[in-house]
């Protein structure tokens, strides 16, 4: 009989090279199950309380913790280790207090520990947008999510409308959108990908694309220090409109 379906197992040889495990220990790791987030974009949860909080010692203990809905993502409680927990992701653990967002770095993605009062509000972008029935458009957004609108209230203050790779920051666990940041000159974005990934800092300029994708358009971002990085619109994250709206980790 032929092959069914997908391997649910992954050897830690092949297995992204941001994960942080020891690739000649074991043969075996946590493959993340079909989700939000892709395989290369992606931290399991059992890695995450085994290598990188050290709340477990083996995948058992790890399945323990998360099955008892000790874990919270996004404000909701997920009880398979092998979920995958991507960009912006906010993972709670109440029960030690810890609550985490992920972001981009260039040792791939990493937890930056943030408040509680920080970890009620995460921020998406935009990736495409559709125009469905009943006058409603349906906004898709980077974790696989989406936010269906009233068609007339697509258009907000100034005449400007929703538009791909704007961000919206949403509230946990309700998902209500609580501000909107458009993606324009002067913003405050986040590199998430490319040689730059993790640094930060103030859009300057964006190309004005003719001939070609937009996601590939050249954006420049100069940081605090004066520091210019050049990265493409697919890379950039806008994380606040006149300051950053998260904590962010120290770029050394």
């Amino acid at each position: 009989m032929g092959k069914k379906g997908a391997s649910t197992s992954l050897k830690r040889k092949p297995a992204p090279r941001s994960w942080p495990i020891h690739r000649k220990e074991f043969v075996w790791t946590v493959k993340p199950s079909p989700g939000p987030h892709s395989l290369e974009n992606c931290l399991p949860l059992a890695i995450i309380l085994r290598e990188i909080l050290g709340f477990a010692q083996t995948r058992k203990e790890s399945k323990a913790i998360v099955s008892s809905g000790k874990v919270y993502v996004d404000g909701k409680i997920r009880r398979e280790d092998d979920f995958p927990v991507g960009l912006m992701d906010v993972i709670s653990i109440l029960e030690v207090d810890k609550c985490f967002r992920i972001l981009p770095s260039k040792k791939g993605l990493i937890l930056h520990s943030i408040d509680r009062e920080e970890a009620k509000f995460k921020l998406c972008r935009i990736e495409n947008k559709t125009t469905v029935k009943k006058g409603h458009v349906q906004l898709n957004l980077h974790d696989g999510s989406n936010i269906l609108i009233k068609a007339s209230d697509s258009e907000i203050s100034q005449g400007n409308t929703y538009k791909t790779f704007d961000v919206l920051k949403i509230s946990l666990p309700e998902r209500e959108i609580l501000e909107y940041l458009p993606l324009k000159e002067g913003a405050f974005a986040i590199i998430t990908g490319g040689k730059n990934v993790g640094n930060y800092g103030r859009i300057t300029e964006i190309e004005k694309v003719r001939g070609k994708k937009r996601r590939n358009a050249l954006v420049k971002i100069e940081d605090e220090k004066g520091n210019n990085f050049q990265t493409i619109l697919n890379f950039v994250f806008v994380i606040g409109e006149n300051k950053p709206l998260i904590s962010l980790q120290e770029v050394l």
